[in-house]
């Protein structure tokens, strides 16, 4: 069994593909069967010039104005070597259309925290928040594009492959599946590669005398290992899922980034989880986590304490909670690693209980690969990122 968990816990720092390969098999015999499905229709909605191309979707949101936002895995991300540090730079941008789709601008160009887009929301405020698992960051833009607030740390150096030679780098060094004297500078902290050193020493038992820490609870602040996600609260302050990578902890922040609370470590029991996928707040202020390899969704009160928990919609990559009087979840599965075999998106209750489902896996209109990404700010028309398939669905419920 510790075998196993050691084993699985190795699988997650590989990059989100490779951990979903891991911990999706079985999931949707966990769905809930005789669910209703939802009639449906799909636009291929994005509208880009010739020389502008959206990669893998990390993550989509529209503002008030109906104008789109999109963070993109798109670009060719790089590692730089300088006298005694190196760290990557590149891999994901930022882009605006409006509301017909039609791309308006770029901004956030040369951000340091762009490297591997997993997420994107807005804040009732229309502020854009970009959540960045290679940077371990979470990025405020303000309406005008500006840089508000940043939460988190991009680590200083990475590991990388020893040239020759015993002894040739440190923490990280050699990767998965990478050694001593392995020919390149394979950068160990990039998407698919192991965690950067930095972050995987925010994690681990006691030390220097400090009181012994459960294994993925992380420390107090903002030391974030693969963040995926962030949300809010009415009175403004800020939850970020921290993560997928060595912490299995939610992070609470006061509305100017101080530091609060957090709560969560790697486990199968309450308030315990197997990496934490997406965040949503309801109007009572519940907090509600996207707990990926023990499929279920648990439910908090904005201090942390567990209130319950509900399965039955398959292994959640996504989520997002609707805002009129009654609220609904959005949450979109996928049972293989590709997103190519098993998805849908489930509506649910916040009880729990399914209303229906739409959807199936596949790369055709009306069809999702790995749908990482929702907006539901109008319940009737989502807006569905896509891993897989490189591309926004606007969706339109009937």
């Amino acid at each position: 069994m510790k075998g196993s968990r050691i084993m699985n816990r190795t699988v997650r720092t590989l990059g989100t593909l490779g951990t979903l390969g891991t911990l999706l098999l079985g999931g949707s015999l966990l769905a809930q069967s005789g669910v209703p499905e939802l009639s449906f229709t799909t636009v291929d909605l994005l509208k880009t010039p010739t020389d502008v191309f959206v990669g893998e979707v990390g993550g989509v949101g529209a503002n008030s104005k109906g104008l789109i936002f999109v963070y993109t895995r798109t670009g060719h991300p790089y590692a730089t070597h300088g006298d005694n540090r190196t760290f990557y730079h590149g891999g994901s941008r930022l882009f605006q259309f409006d509301p017909a789709g039609k791309f308006v601008r770029e901004f956030g160009q040369d951000v340091y925290g762009f490297n591997a887009a997993i997420g994107l929301r807005i804040d009732p405020q229309d502020n854009v928040w970009t959540i960045d698992e290679g940077a371990n960051q979470v990025v405020k833009f303000d309406t005008e594009g500006r840089v508000a607030l940043v939460l988190g740390r991009k680590p200083e150096t990475i590991g990388v492959r020893p040239g020759g030679g015993p002894g040739g780098g440190g923490p990280g060094a050699g990767g998965p599946g990478g050694g001593a004297g392995a020919p390149g500078a394979a950068v160990a902290g990039a998407p698919g590669a192991g965690v950067p050193p930095v972050a995987a020493g925010l994690t681990g038992g006691a030390g220097g005398g400090q009181p012994a820490r459960l294994p993925g609870s992380g420390i107090p602040g903002s030391g974030f290992s693969r963040p995926t996600d962030v949300a809010w609260d009415r009175t403004g302050n800020i939850y970020v899922a921290d993560g997928i990578g060595t912490n299995d902890r939610i992070a609470k922040f006061d509305k100017d980034g101080r530091f609060i609370s957090h709560w969560g470590s790697t486990g199968k029991g309450p308030g315990q989880f197997d990496g934490i996928k997406a965040l949503a707040i309801d109007a009572q202020g519940n907090v509600y986590a996207a707990d990926l390899g023990n499929q279920r969704i648990q439910v908090f009160d904005a201090n942390g304490t567990f209130k319950s928990e509900f399965g039955g919609v398959g292994t959640p990559i996504a989520m997002c909670m609707t805002r009129g009087a009654t609220q609904h979840l959005y949450i979109s599965h996928a049972g293989d690693a590709d997103g190519m075999e098993d998805a849908a998106i489930y509506k649910v209750q916040l009880d729990g209980k399914v209303v229906g489902k739409f959807g199936a896996a596949g790369k055709m209109p009306k069809e999702f690969g790995l749908a990482n990404s929702i907006d539901c700010r109008n319940e009737s028309e989502l807006l569905v990122g896509e891993r897989t398939n490189w591309r926004v669905q606007k969706v339109s419920l009937k």
